[in-house]
């Protein structure tokens, strides 16, 4: 099981990332842009996808991601903390963050 400090660990990680307490949510952002957020006693997190990203991980796993409330239309998903194997939800932050991120900084980062 992944916990909530582990997954808000992983998102700080990602350069240029910060929190931010919204809607009495912990957001994780690039600049002002969210990419994943949740709450410390929460079994589930959210992170920003795409709707086609959204709807291969509904086919493949419905039992650890569904579509986050409100922001599902857009593609969030909500990620199921006991289910999800840590390295997949690894993959899904940085996916989130790097959808966020200006080229430049994607460029700095993908040449180191």
């Amino acid at each position: 099981m992944v916990t909530f400090d582990r997954f808000k660990a992983m998102a700080l990680a990602l350069p240029q990332t910060h929190e931010e307490i919204t809607w009495d949510e912990v957001t994780l952002r690039l600049g002002k842009k969210i990419f994943a957020m949740g709450n410390p006693g929460a079994p589930a997190v959210c992170v920003k996808a795409s709707r086609e990203e959204q709807a291969e991980l509904l086919a493949t796993a419905p039992d650890v991601y569904s579509v986050a409330p409100y922001v599902g239309r857009h593609g969030w998903v909500l990620v199921d903390l006991a289910g999800v194997d840590e390295r997949e939800l690894h993959d899904l932050v940085t996916d989130a963050w790097r959808s966020v991120a200006p080229k430049r900084l994607l460029r700095e980062v993908d040449t180191d």
